[in-house]
């Protein structure tokens, strides 16, 4: 078989972290099995779809580095055989469809509006029956229909569903799935205005791009026994189905904002970077046997399948998104980190040529970040003069016997040759000795006068990479406050 899966976002609103898990697991599927990824945007929703909506997705799923194989290039292009990719831009296929289901009598007018199917539904309730379409215009005669539409109504059009026994889904996932036939209303297919409704023209299309996989949230597996009912009646085949578990926040609610960002773009603001979110994203709802957490390269790739997809709803944990971040982070080459870290460095106005260099600093500072938003904060004490915390001031340098080490390791830097970290470390560790002084006490007063902190990067990494001219100076000025 050749395996082509899709992921076709609504464009009426930002990427979220649900829709991202579902283009990811679409987009591995693919690659795991030499397959074709389509991405297709169903705009159908036309009041609320959006170009910048459009513009958000196609951008947030580049910047988690999927690739698409077909699909939209931009608001205006498309690239592949079943172009276009744009809904809204396929109407007349759909329509074609139509007409061939009410021709063979398997679908029919609707001329019912929207009050009178709210009616409908209160009276359902009322009733405590089933709160679905009770199928009245399918009875209609040709003078009923004649007088609707003398009156102006122009009619939706309904697909006529089974009324007894059950409609059975063989998810991949959740395995046999049955639904009563009683239960499932008349659904419309095409709107009065002529456009297609999400459940018949996902149909028409995955049919037409010759779809083999349809892998999508738990959210659709109530449309699909009406889509395969639809697809009977073609005469297609249907792909085979796969519906994703739920995310759901820590605290086991629907996953929302006050469990964290939930646009794509905003964990790129963040400072996350895209592969320890796909890292992250692949875990959500999907594990190995061995329950591994982190992928490198093509490492998910490889390790994807739909067997280790889970039915119980997966918890989104941004305190284990954080954490897997910064294990990325320490897996960067020191100028992948540097370009990563540059938007954010930017922002914080450490740009240009620099002493001591960038790539050193981030370099240095790097391992210890989690984000990249981090790093700006880490390396600034490299370029702005020390602003000493209270912990740092009072807690360390203000000790006795603080301003004779200092000076001290101020003349040993003077000459150190080469300056180098682990030259200076070992004259530092002989001071020490030679004083007859625990390191501690002169490390921390070293750290404290050097940074402004108590806490940071590598002692004598800092040293070096500050340079002989700057740690001197900072070594003095911090003893003459002394």
């Amino acid at each position: 078989m050749t395996i082509r899966t899709r992921f076709a976002p609504s464009p009426t609103g930002y990427l979220h972290i649900g829709g991202a898990r579902t283009t990811l697991y679409n987009w591995l599927f693919a690659r795991r099995h030499k397959g074709t990824f389509v991405l297709r945007i169903e705009d159908t929703d036309e009041v609320r779809s959006t170009e910048d909506s459009v513009t958000a997705i196609l951008d947030s799923i580049r910047w988690l580095g999927l690739d698409w194989d077909e699909g939209p290039v931009d608001l205006a292009a498309d690239r592949g055989p079943y172009a276009p990719y744009y809904q809204m831009k396929r109407l007349e296929l759909y329509q074609k469809h139509v007409r061939g289901l009410a021709d063979a009598g398997k679908a029919y007018p609707c001329y019912c509006t929207r009050e009178e199917l709210d009616a409908m539904r209160k009276e359902a309730v009322a009733a405590k029956r089933p709160a679905v379409y009770d199928e009245r215009c399918r009875r209609l005669t040709d003078r009923q229909k004649a007088e609707h539409e003398a009156a102006g109504r122009r009619p939706s059009w309904r697909f006529h569903m089974p009324e007894t026994g059950e409609t059975v889904v063989d998810d991949m996932i959740r395995g046999r799935v049955a639904f009563d036939n009683a239960l499932l209303p008349d659904l419309v297919i095409q709107k009065a205005a002529g456009g297609p409704t999400y459940n018949f023209a996902c149909v028409v299309d995955d049919h037409c791009m010759e779809i083999s996989h349809v892998i999508r949230g738990d959210e659709h597996l109530s449309n699909t026994p009406s889509q395969a009912r639809i697809y009977e009646a073609l005469g297609w085949t249907p792909p085979k189905f796969a519906h994703l578990s739920m995310i759901l926040g820590p605290d086991g609610s629907k996953l929302s904002k006050r469990h964290g960002a939930t646009s794509v773009l905003e964990y790129k603001a963040l400072g996350f970077l895209p592969e320890a979110m796909r890292n992250y994203l692949g875990l959500l709802g999907w594990s190995t046997t061995d329950s591994r957490q982190l992928f490198f390269g093509t490492e998910l790739v490889e390790a994807f399948d739909l067997a280790g997809c889970q039915k119980n709803p997966a918890i989104f944990d941004q305190t284990k998104l954080t954490w897997m971040n910064g294990e990325h982070l320490r897996k960067l080459s020191r100028q992948d980190l540097l370009e990563h870290a540059e938007p954010f460095l930017k922002n914080a106005g450490l740009t240009g040529p620099l002493d001591p260099p960038l790539d050193r600093t981030v370099a240095l500072e790097g391992e210890k970040c989690k984000l990249l938003a981090d790093i700006p904060g880490r390396v600034e004490i490299f370029y702005k003069d020390v602003v000493f915390t209270p912990k740092a001031l009072d807690g360390v340098l203000k000790k006795p016997g603080v301003k004779e080490i200092l000076l001290d390791v101020a003349g040993l830097l003077e000459g150190a040759e080469p300056y180098a970290e682990k030259v200076l470390e070992e004259r530092i560790r002989a001071y020490c000795e030679a004083k007859a002084l625990k390191t501690g006490q002169v490390f921390h007063p070293l750290r404290a006068a050097l940074s402004g902190r108590t806490e940071g990067p590598t002692l004598f990494g800092m040293i070096e990479v500050l340079g002989r001219s700057k740690s001197v100076g900072r070594l003095k000025a911090a003893a003459a406050l002394l």
